[in-house]
This record gives structure tokens, sequence and C-alpha cells, in this order.
């Protein structure tokens, strides 16, 4: 068998693309000059695609895959993040251990919000389930947009166990932050912790609502009682 290579892997990925797609795709994620993606480049392959090709070049050696990660297009960075996400799903401790040290060197090309969304939760998140959580403050006090979002969607993973502190936490340190992208993260979050303990998210925003961006705030109370979300939207809790 034919060893795995990024090209091999990219002469079965690309012919998949559509320029339609793409173009869309270039457009959605904010590629053009001052958005949040902007110089990203798209193939025009959409997610589900991507995802039955994970099991096919899951044993894909590390190279490969920071090759890909390293790609200007971005679905094909995607793909690396999935392999990466198959790879600590499956493997021991050692493995699990070696796949977020690559995720955090290799994390200034997890650059776009699907990419983060994609694995932040379940490798980063799951490997500190159990260890210090130190990291997710570093990055949530980063310059970096997309460090400060992987610090937020990787509480994801803590909150589906019922643990909320460092969701809370790093909710506090980005409530002022500036950018939209992070507005959503921080209530998607809360959110998420509202679906297991609304007490629990009503204590955060009783504190925090009325500093809070106001799609932060939509985000977080998006499941609430229609007159409960409203006196959260006029300011009187």
């Amino acid at each position: 068998m034919a060893k795995v290579t990024a090209a091999s892997i990219r002469a079965v990925l690309r012919p998949l693309g559509n320029e339609e797609i793409a173009e869309h795709a270039a457009r959605f994620f904010k590629s053009g000059k001052g958005g949040y993606g902007e110089g990203d480049r798209f193939l025009g392959i959409r997610v589900p695609v991507l995802r039955e090709h994970v099991k096919r070049f899951r044993d894909a050696p590390e190279r490969a895959v920071i090759a890909m990660l390293k790609s200007p297009y971005h679905e094909e960075r995607l793909f690396a993040v999935l392999l990466f996400v198959d790879s600590y799903r499956r493997g021991d401790k050692r493995r699990k251990a070696r796949i977020f040290d690559l995720y955090l060197e290799y994390r200034r090309y997890v650059n776009n919000w699907d990419i983060v969304d994609s694995s932040a939760h379940q490798i980063v998140g799951a490997q500190l389930e159990n260890s210090s959580r130190a990291v997710l403050y570093e990055l949530a006090r980063s310059d970096s947009l997309w460090d400060r979002r992987i610090a937020m969607i990787a509480t994801a993973h803590f909150i589906r166990d019922n643990d909320f502190d460092d969701a809370l936490g790093i909710a506090r340190i980005l409530r002022d932050d500036q950018h939209d992208l992070i507005h959503k993260a921080v209530g998607w979050m809360l959110r998420e912790i509202g679906n297991r303990d609304r007490q629990a998210e009503e204590r955060f925003l009783k504190s925090h609502y009325k500093k809070m961006p106001r799609t932060m705030l939509r985000y977080a109370i998006e499941k609430f009682p229609p007159t409960l979300r409203k006196s959260y939207l006029n300011g009187s809790v």
C-alpha cells in the first residue's frame, strides 16, 4: 500500500471541490478585505463530504496531517483538524497527549470559527478534563481571536459533565471582548450551561447581563421563556 502523504490526500479531496460552493463559502466566512477570514481560500467541499474521508486517511502520518493543516485552503485545514480529532478519540493516553501538544503548537492554522468549533472541545477540553486548565486562561487573554474562541469552546467538554466553573471564568474574561465571534461563543456556552442548570446561568447573568454585548446576551437567553427573555433584553430583571 502506498504511503499516505499530503499530496495523496489532496489528490483525493481537491477533485471534490465545487466553484459555486467555494464562492459562497468565501463570502460566508468573511474572507474579503477586513473580514475575520481575510485571505482564506476555498475549494468548495462541504463538511459531510470531508467527514466521509476521515476514516480513509485516519492513519496518515503526522507530517502529512501537519502539511494539510498549513494549507492555504480552508477545507484542507479543517480536514487536518478532523483527522486530529479522530486520532485523539481513538488514541491511548500517550497519543492523546501528543495530539493535544500538536494542536496547541500549530493552532495558528486553526483559524476560522468552524475549524475551532469542530475540535477545541474534543481535543483541548477533553485533554484538560483531569488536569490544570491554566492554558485556557492564557488563551482567553491572547490577542488572537482564534485563541480566545478555542478557550471558550473548549469548555463545552466540561459543561457536558455539569462542570461550569471554568466556562464561567472564561466568560468573565471575555465579557467585554470586542469581536462578534467571541460574543457568540460566550453566549452559546452560557446557553449550554443554562440547558443543564438554569440557576447557574442566571446567577452569572444577573451580575453581568447589563454590561454584556447584545449578541452575547441574545445567544445566552435564547431558550428562556419569552417574558423572561424580554426582561433581560429590557434590563429589568
